[in-house]
């Protein structure tokens, strides 16, 4: 049942750390805009260990909870059902709770990306690359298996990691080809390149960004932008940052939690802009 003005209603953040996050500024400016002015949003430092107590304090007034690291696994065995987006990757971002009780898991993530590069005008690709392979790359494997028609190249630093993208690849139904990190400057003259690092991981690949590069998606936005972004965009290529991500998930994540769509695209990137603006 879509949520009314009148309700008064509670979803939150949770991660380790959890101050960074913009979730907050997102899904309380979508709340604005909806004129839901009973609705919160707060953010809570919870780590793995503290999880099961968390949600044993939860009462009938939540509406949802966003999950970031290190969390999105640890959340499963807690709750009663998980869509089959979340069942791709063993991962949850999303937590909605229903009227009749239920706690049911959701991955936006995913189709967040694909719509973050739909509205570049990246529907699809022939082949793409990934640079790293952490939790996120599992996601961004995921994401491409909707778009791209022929080989993603997966760049890793290690065997172990090699070993969990063929997993994720043979799950997803992927047809991907493990890269050792010392060839990453060749992922550069992919026609989509999707880069999972931490901050400062790709910075020393910047100098081989070629004269005419496609598209670059760089799942961070703080600090923004990264060396590679930067340098990408001055050569003319298209760029999708991590703020165009975190702003498409959360759209779907507030819709799944209020029940209210289409919520304000606009407004929330505009509130995030912001809030990085501010730090």
């Amino acid at each position: 049942m879509p949520a009314r003005a009148t309700d008064r209603r509670r979803a939150a953040v949770l991660g380790s750390p959890i101050a960074h996050s913009l979730s907050p500024a997102l899904h309380r400016t979508a709340y604005a805009e909806l004129g839901l002015d009973g609705w919160t949003y707060d953010r809570f430092e919870v780590d793995e260990k503290a999880l099961p107590g968390f949600f044993e304090t939860l009462g009938p007034g939540w509406a949802g909870l966003s999950l970031t690291m290190p969390l999105k696994r640890a959340v499963i065995p807690l709750l009663d059902g998980i869509s089959d987006t979340a069942a791709s990757v063993d991962a949850v971002n999303t937590v909605v709770f229903t009227q009749d009780g239920r706690r049911t898991g959701d991955n936006t993530d995913i189709p967040g990306m694909v719509a973050a590069l739909r509205e570049h005008g990246i529907d699809e690709v022939d082949t793409a690359a990934v640079l790293g392979a952490g939790a996120t790359a599992s996601s961004a494997l995921a994401a491409l298996a909707r778009i791209c028609t022929g080989e993603i190249a997966v760049y890793v630093r290690s065997a172990a990691r090699a070993a969990e993208m063929r997993q994720w690849a043979e799950r997803l139904g992927a047809a991907v080809r493990i890269a050792d990190w010392d060839d990453a400057e060749q992922a550069l003259h992919a026609p989509l390149v999707v880069s999972t690092t931490p901050a400062g991981v790709t910075d020393p690949l910047a100098r081989a960004v070629p004269e005419r590069p496609a598209a670059l998606f760089d799942v961070l936005y703080d600090p923004w932008p990264t060396v590679l972004a930067a340098r990408w965009s001055a050569y003319g290529g298209a760029v999708v940052g991590g703020l165009d991500l975190l702003v498409h998930q959360a759209v779907l994540q507030v819709e799944q939690m209020t029940g209210r769509a289409p919520a304000p695209l606009e407004a929330m990137r505009k509130a995030g802009e912001r809030a990085l603006a501010a730090r």
